[in-house]
Formats: structure tokens, sequence, C-alpha cells
């Protein structure tokens, strides 16, 4: 059984409503239990509560991993120069988006799938996150065995917390997709980390939420 449901942005104590679209009982309950969202009901019709600043929390998660890792001297020894360079530039399409999206956002951010420039500018801060802990990922299991336990383990613990976040992050997106065109997605089907899992990873990145 689907129901209606309303779609609004909150930042910073302001809303705005995005639109209607269709969810399942169980999306709905899903939705809920995201980090960033919360629901209501009225009736037959649901309100889902997109919270934004988490979407820049993410980005800001995504930097900060990248600051970790590279920190640790005996990681970035072990992964030289040219897989450094690689990473930076990973970091620096990161901030680029998160730059973009948060100068176009301002206080509120209005997320709807049918509006082509905001869909790019959430999904292009996704999609660099994920170059992110790709080349992140690489690059640490590449000198696994060239590392002090203990410099490999404060790496590793960066990176699964990175994890996490595009987790959070890819869920968030798949709970506002009703509206959006059929076809692939790009955070495809994602389980939702816990509130408390997603909070542990952004302090372990240093985001304070």
């Amino acid at each position: 059984m689907t129901q209606r449901v309303n779609f609004v942005a909150v930042d910073g104590g302001r809303r705005r409503f995005l639109g209607m679209g269709l969810l399942s009982a169980a999306g709905i309950a899903a939705a809920a239990m995201l980090p960033g969202c919360k629901s209501t009901t009225t009736g037959n019709v649901t309100t889902i509560t997109i919270n934004v600043a988490e979407i820049k929390d993410y980005g800001q998660a995504g930097l900060n991993a990248v600051t970790t890792v590279l920190s640790i001297a005996a990681v970035a020894s072990a992964i030289g120069t040219p897989a450094v360079g690689i990473i930076g530039l990973a970091d620096t399409a990161l901030s680029t988006a998160l730059t973009t999206f948060s100068d176009a956002a301002g206080s509120t951010l209005t997320i709807t799938y049918d509006d082509t420039n905001w869909k790019s500018w959430v999904d292009s801060i996704l999609s660099a996150l994920t170059k992110v802990e790709s080349d992140l990922s690489a690059a640490i299991t590449g000198v696994s065995t060239k590392v002090p336990s203990t410099d490999l383990t404060n790496a590793n613990t960066a990176l699964n917390a990175l994890n996490t976040i595009i987790s959070a992050f890819k869920a968030l997106l798949d709970s506002v997709a009703a509206r959006r065109n059929v076809g692939a997605r790009l955070s495809g089907s994602a389980a939702a980390p816990s509130q408390a899992q997603v909070q542990q990873a952004l302090q372990v990145l240093g985001v304070t939420a």
C-alpha cells in the first residue's frame, strides 16, 4: 500500500515544500530511520523532512577523510607521490562539488530530482565522495604490508567511517527518489546505517553535526 508523501527541506529551522510523491509503508519507515530524515503522518499524508545540513556534513567528512589518511606519515610515504596526486585530484573534485552545492543552496536547499540542476549538484557530491573512497581504499590496500599496524588501523578506521557516510548518503537520496523518472539511480540500493553509526563516523572524521 502506498501513501501520498510531502517532501520538505529544512535547514537552520527554515522549511520549504518540495513536492509530492508516493512511497510504500516500508519505504516511509525506512526513510524515517535515516539520520537526515524524520516523518510525520496526518491522515493518509506523510511528510518527510530532510535536514539539508546533513549533505554538507557528508561532503566535509569526505574531505576530512583524505586529510586524516594523508596526515599519517608512514601511510602517505608508502603510498607515494603518484598515488597521493590521484587522491588529491579526487579531493579537489569533492571540494569543488561541495562548494558549488553550498553556494547554490544558501540556507535552504530544495531537493527535487525533477530539477536537473539540483539533481546534478547533489549527485556530484555523492559521485566525488565515492571516488575519494575508491582512491583511498586502493591506496591503503596497496600499502597494507608496508606500514606499521597501528598506522594501518588508523587509516582503515577513517576509511570505514567514510564508507558509513557514503551508505547514509545513498540511503538519503534513495528516500527521496519516489518522484524521480524511471531509470538507473546513481545511489543504487543501499541499507541505511543507524543514526548512532553515522554520528560515530562523523566524529571519527572530525565533523560536528
